[in-house]
């Protein structure tokens, strides 16, 4: 393919866009009016909120499904309800939104960073055993992207040593392994529902768990403390009302009615581009193995090697955009690398421990090497659409590469 780049005068591969996102129609609509007319507009008063977490936590193999405002909330929640204490540490990965961790400091424990693997992005087993230590409570493993982290061997680890594992789900809604859905996998799980997320109400999560007493725990801590056998004005753990509203209860389920085509959708288009992707030299999507048997493809994770494939990450984004691809970079540095670690800012959470944390001193090179050089993401509602979508990104590609001495030129004279 010789045609000139369109960052380069040529004609664009696409110019009209990509499937938008949120998906609604009059369904949706007439859903939350109803909800509205009703005048029951909290979730003690209504009923949406309830029916919604029947039907998601059933959806996720899950007996127990707890609504809460938002995801870094449903973690936070968890690591409580759970029992852990006071300065306790969590491993985390260090490729994710800075809520996995950010929960962590706000449960007043400590997290501890292990690093993911380089091909699926997902915390890397080996990595976590080598970080636990004699104060070690609890992993977090994140499904990024969409991708079901590497449940067996986490699991493994978790029941060796006596390790709560808490799914951090943001990104999995309807993903599986092994033909079990993310939510299901660990003792208990958070799922998010932030307006990008594949299921969204503008803001809101939910905890999933088939554990009775945490299930319970979990409801008084989102509702100040009350317990189903007290009195209105009886409160028996320090809490706060994280409750979700009934108007986003409606919203989230008429939206659920998409959820298992659109997932379908996404995996089978994202699955399709990636054995596309892979047979260009030094384009690397990330690794699905086989126990992955749904991917939610919230995001599409590559790896770009740039010696390999003759020209910078940087240069191929700008390139993609003008093809018509929109794209990015994703995270620009490790969680670790953060000023909220590196300065230890942490309000007044760990104040007993702060002297001996020293988050300077992490490494995380497979994160750090991402973040730095190599991944591209592409968001989840690009997968809506239909093959011919996913050849235009393929074909996108293919164009940057045959003229990667022009855009390596081009990046020159740039710098």
């Amino acid at each position: 393919m010789t045609t000139s780049l369109a960052l380069l005068g040529g004609m664009p591969i696409r110019s009209h866009p990509f499937s938008s996102w949120p998906v609604f129609d009059a369904t949706d609509e007439q859903r939350v009016l109803s909800a509205v007319r009703s005048g029951k507009w909290g979730r003690l008063d209504g009923e949406e909120v309830a029916q919604f977490e029947q039907h998601f936590a059933q959806m996720h193999g899950c007996k127990h499904g707890v609504a809460v405002v938002n995801g870094t909330v449903s973690l936070r929640l968890a690591l409580l309800a759970a029992g852990l204490e006071a300065e306790d540490e969590v491993i985390v990965p260090p490729y994710t939104f800075y809520a996995t961790a950010a929960a962590v400091v706000e449960a007043n424990m400590v997290p501890v960073f292990a690093d993911i693997d380089l091909d699926s992005f997902n915390l890397c087993p080996d990595a976590v055993r080598a970080a636990i230590t004699p104060r070690t409570r609890a992993i977090i493993p994140v499904h990024f992207a969409g991708q079901p982290a590497e449940m067996d061997a986490i699991n493994q680890i978790g029941h060796e040593r006596d390790l709560l594992v808490l799914e951090d789900a943001a990104h999995a809604h309807g993903a599986q392994w092994r033909d079990t859905p993310a939510g299901s996998l660990g003792k208990i799980a958070s799922f998010s529902f932030q307006s990008s997320k594949n299921l969204a109400s503008g803001e809101g999560g939910i905890i999933t768990t088939n554990d009775d007493q945490l299930a319970d725990q979990c409801r008084s801590l989102h509702n100040c403390g009350r317990i189903p056998t007290g009195v209105w004005y009886e409160h028996h753990t320090i809490s706060a009302n994280y409750r979700l509203s009934e108007l986003q209860g409606a919203l989230l389920n008429s939206q659920l009615e998409r959820l298992d085509e659109q997932t379908d959708i996404r995996d089978a288009n994202g699955r399709y581009l990636a054995e596309k992707l892979r047979q260009l030299p030094g384009v690397y999507p990330q690794r699905i193995p086989a126990e992955c048997t749904r991917h939610s493809f919230h995001l599409f994770m590559m790896r770009l090697d740039g010696q390999a494939f003759g020209v910078s990450r940087a240069a191929v984004i700008s390139a993609l955009h003008a093809e018509g691809i929109p794209c990015s970079a994703g995270y620009g540095y490790s969680l670790y690398h953060q000023p909220l670690f590196r300065n230890k800012a942490f309000g007044p959470y760990l104040h007993n421990v702060r002297d001996r944390l020293d988050y300077s001193q992490v490494r995380c090179p497979n994160s750090d090497l991402i973040c730095r050089e190599q991944a591209i993401w592409l968001g989840q509602s690009m997968f809506l659409g239909n093959r011919d979508d996913m050849d235009d990104i393929v074909r996108a590609f293919e164009k940057i590469h045959s003229n990667r001495h022009q855009l390596a030129a081009w990046s020159t004279q740039r710098a």
